[in-house]
Order: C-alpha cells, then structure tokens, then sequence
C-alpha cells in the first residue's frame, strides 16, 4: 500500500508542478504522468539511496541541503529516460524539485 502512496504521490507532484512552475511541463497527457511517475519512483527506490551514500560527507556539511540537488539529479534522470518531462532552465528544475518534494513530504504522513 505505502508503494502506491509513493507512486500516486510522485504523479500528483508532478502534476502540480507542471500547473505550478514555469519552464517545467509534461507533454502528452495523463499516460505520460503515470509513466514518468513511476519511473520518477523507481529513481528514488533505487538510485537515490546510493546517491545519498556516496554523497552523505556533502549532506552532512551542509546539513541536508544537498539532499535537493540529490531529488534534482533524479527528476532531471526522469526528464532523461522517458522524455515526456520538459525542464527548460535550472530554476525550473529546483522549483519542480521543491514542489515535488513538498508533496512527498505530506504524502509520508498517509502511509
């Protein structure tokens, strides 16, 4: 259940991210939220913990203010492997990122 959370989760911050952020916009409709959803999932399942280990020395110096260029790095892979996410500048890229994450936040309270 707290997979779907997750997934539904990714697609609504995505979603209201491209309402919210100009510069960021999914093409091609709701096939291409799910899509990018759960490929944007499957990042953070996988890649994100090995990021965070790698870069934890980062992290930790800046008391955890490198974790959104860690989220950055995967909604920019995201934008990469399905090609339904445009991101047109960094800010846009940072703004999408703190959308998304201010999403999963209040999402983890529902699991």
């Amino acid at each position: 259940m707290a997979i779907f959370i997750r997934f539904f989760a990714n697609i609504l911050g995505l979603y209201l991210a491209n309402l919210w952020v100009s510069g960021f916009s999914i093409i091609d409709g709701w096939q291409a939220y799910l899509v990018a959803g759960i490929v944007l999932g499957l990042l953070n399942l996988i890649i994100r913990p090995i990021l965070k280990i790698i870069t934890f020395p980062l992290i930790m110096v800046s008391l955890g203010l490198f974790l959104i260029v860690i989220n950055a790095i995967i909604l920019w892979l995201t934008a990469q492997l399905t090609g339904y996410v445009v991101i047109e500048n960094y800010i846009a890229l940072l703004w999408a990122t703190i959308v998304i994450a201010a999403v999963n936040f209040i999402a983890h309270w529902f699991k």
